[in-house]
This record gives C-alpha cells, sequence and structure tokens, in this order.
C-alpha cells in the first residue's frame, strides 16, 4: 500500500516567538477581563504553537535550498 507524503510548510521561527507571546498577553491580560475573548485568543495562539512545532518537526529540511532553483 502506497502511504501519502505530507506536505508540510515550514513556518518562520518569528511565528513560534508571536504565538508564544501572544498566548501569554491573552492569559494573563485579555482573559481575566473578558472570558470569552480571552479563551478564544488562547486557544488560537495555542493552535498556531501547535502548527509551529509541527512545522518544526515535520517541514522538509532542505526547503530553502529547492527555493533559490530556477526552474527551465
Amino acid at each position: 500500500m502506497h502511504q501519502k507524503e505530507f506536505n508540510i510548510a515550514p513556518l518562520s521561527g518569528a511565528f513560534m516567538i508571536t504565538s508564544i507571546v501572544g498566548f501569554l498577553i491573552s492569559a494573563f491580560y485579555i482573559l481575566p477581563n473578558s472570558r470569552t475573548w480571552g479563551f478564544t485568543f488562547v486557544l488560537f495562539f495555542t493552535l498556531m504553537f501547535v502548527a509551529a512545532m509541527v512545522s518544526m518537526t515535520y517541514a522538509p529540511s532542505d526547503w530553502d535550498l529547492k527555493m533559490d532553483r530556477k526552474k527551465h
């Protein structure tokens, strides 16, 4: 049986930093003032962090080399 290969996009380090900072701001400043918006932002930034971890684990390591090649 042929196993399908996943096409995982490589994400930048700034994406992960944004998710961490966004989570902290949401958890400590927004959540105490507004439970609905706080929960929404915490969930959103948690999903961003999970996406960054998946990208860091499964993305191809030579993606930047492939971007430099010109197609003829």
